[in-house]
């Protein structure tokens, strides 16, 4: 099986050889990290967050702030990039976000906790994002 880095795989077993077996667990199995063990909790750096999977743009650095909750916490996604589902797992009511680009698995957003003006937190798994710092 041989995908450009373009190409978006097709099947399960192709996302298994294009991600490492974290990833994938968190990405197309909808996991998540230990809470305060990402390497972006308190990554203060100027950027663009992009979907590890499939490379999409989803977050920039100047909506992501401190929700002292454990992952990376943005108040907004660059608009169109992520896609929200309704997820009723572990005795919760709570909303998925995906990317919508290949429809990885990137946390939860929730609504009004009060955090910043936008009252919105978009809690995204650390290995779900990769950051591409601002150059200049």
């Amino acid at each position: 099986m041989s995908l450009s880095d373009n190409e978006l795989p097709r099947t399960e077993d192709e996302w298994r050889v294009r991600l490492s077996p974290e990833e994938f667990r968190v990405l197309r199995e909808a996991g998540t990290e230990r809470p305060w063990t990402g390497e972006y909790v308190d990554t203060k750096t100027p950027g663009v967050y992009h979907c590890r999977a499939c490379g999409a743009e989803l977050f920039r650095s100047e909506d992501k702030f401190d929700s002292h909750c454990g992952w990376p916490s943005f108040d907004d996604a660059i608009p169109g990039a992520v896609k929200e589902i309704p997820d009723n797992t572990l005795g919760m009511r709570r909303v998925e976000i995906r990317c919508a680009r290949c429809d990885s698995h990137l946390g939860h957003v929730f609504e009004g906790e009060g955090f910043t003006p936008k009252d919105t937190r978009h809690c995204v798994n650390s290995i779900s994002v990769r950051l591409e710092p601002k150059q200049g």
